[in-house]
């Protein structure tokens, strides 16, 4: 079965790889309004355009931040919106060297016949949409398709429609001329541990390419985007894991009863998440996908930047650049600098600047842990049920 192929074929081939430039990432500021406002309200700062587009004028204008990210996802707004000198986003980010993305689903909404499980919106109207995108400067588009783990989930409906729905906006994308970025993403929710949620990436990964090969989609001009294999949130990880088998051996703390233990109380090792998401990946993913970048999921900054730094040490064959499409475990300790305050711009770039070469240190496993020294990096990220 041969791949798609369209006018924009060398096109989307060529922007796929650049995006997956070892040693860069990308930056995931496509927060949709509601979730920038809870960003916004952790600083006490009011949820409106102004405060938004300041947000994202510091990120996009931090000297030489582009020297660590090949890639910028916006949200629409964002994509239209401009600095404070007048020049459009899309333009500084170009002028960077980067390549200006945009979200394209419309949220999720349940499934029927389920137990609160989803499938992502917006197929609809995706093709006028990516038309109008790319005009604007967008050359790369995300869709999110979330996944939970439960005592049946998820459900083979779930994972069938999810996958459906990932392949059809794909193939949609590469017509217009964005480059897809495919987003399975399983929640760290629920209290399984790190075996399961390596059994239902695989899963769930497997049935994505399956998806993705009916629809020809041109996989060469693709990126993937998913979760790192981590135990859940809830799961019992006061113990000591050994990092080949993941065997539980003498435990190391014993909580008080009423202690809840939760999902930053203590970690299974990074290299052990790395072994496990590397092998998820190499029983999936197809060498023709130039880049995988992963979400962090809740993690805190640091460890996110761990856990990639583990897998790109890892001496296995490896067929795709591993990088980051970071939200949260860059933009969390930039913005407890900035409060919203002109006065604190500099310093909060300079945090900011800080996780971005972490981040690009990591992508070619060579991180020294330059960027634990901010207490606010090591701080737990993990909303329950996180929407953006």
């Amino acid at each position: 079965m041969s791949a798609f192929v369209g006018k924009y074929t060398d096109e989307l081939i060529k922007t796929a790889k650049y995006l997956a430039t070892p040693g860069k990432g990308i930056l995931a500021s496509d927060e949709s309004t509601g979730t920038i406002g809870k960003r916004l309200s952790s600083i006490n700062l009011e949820n409106v355009e102004s405060n938004r587009q300041a947000l994202r004028e510091l990120l996009f204008t931090a000297p030489g931040v582009f020297d660590y990210l090949s890639g910028v996802i916006l949200f629409e707004e964002t994509l239209y919106q401009t600095t404070s000198d007048g020049t459009p986003f899309v333009d500084l980010i170009r002028a960077g060297g980067a390549v200006p993305g945009i979200k394209v689903d419309k949220g999720t909404v349940e499934i029927a016949g389920t137990n609160g499980e989803t499938t992502a919106q917006g197929l609809d109207s995706l093709g006028a949409r990516c038309a109008k995108y790319y005009e604007a400067g967008a050359r790369f588009a995300k869709w999110r398709a979330v996944l939970k783990v439960g005592p049946a989930e998820p459900s083979e409906l779930a994972v069938r429609q999810n996958a459906e729905g990932l392949a059809r906006y794909a193939l949609i994308c590469q017509e217009f001329g964005l480059v897809p970025i495919v987003e399975p993403e399983i929640l760290t929710d629920g209290a399984h541990d790190i075996k399961t949620c390596a059994a239902v990436t695989e899963r769930v990964l497997a049935a994505v390419y399956k998806s993705l090969n009916d629809h020809k989609v041109l996989l060469e001009g693709t990126l993937l985007k998913t979760n790192m294999v981590t135990p859940g949130s809830d799961s019992p990880k006061a113990c000591r894991y050994d990092r080949h088998s993941c065997n539980l051996l003498l435990p190391e703390y014993q909580p008080m009863p009423d202690h809840h233990i939760s999902f930053m109380d203590f970690q299974v090792g990074a290299e052990v998440i790395a072994e496990y998401t590397v092998a998820a990946l190499r029983r999936t993913v197809p060498p023709a996908v130039p880049g995988v970048v992963f979400l962090s999921g809740g993690q805190s900054e640091e460890e996110a930047t761990q856990n990639l730094d583990a897998m790109n040490k890892l001496e296995v064959l490896k067929p795709w650049t591993l990088s980051f499409s970071f939200g949260r475990a860059l933009q969390q300790s930039t913005l407890k600098k900035w409060l919203g305050k002109n006065e604190n711009v500099a310093a909060a770039q300079a945090t900011f600047l800080v996780r971005c070469k972490a981040n690009s240190e990591a992508g070619l496993g060579k991180y020294t842990g330059s960027g634990a020294g901010d207490a606010a990096a090591s701080e737990s990220l993990y909303v329950k049920g996180y929407k953006y």
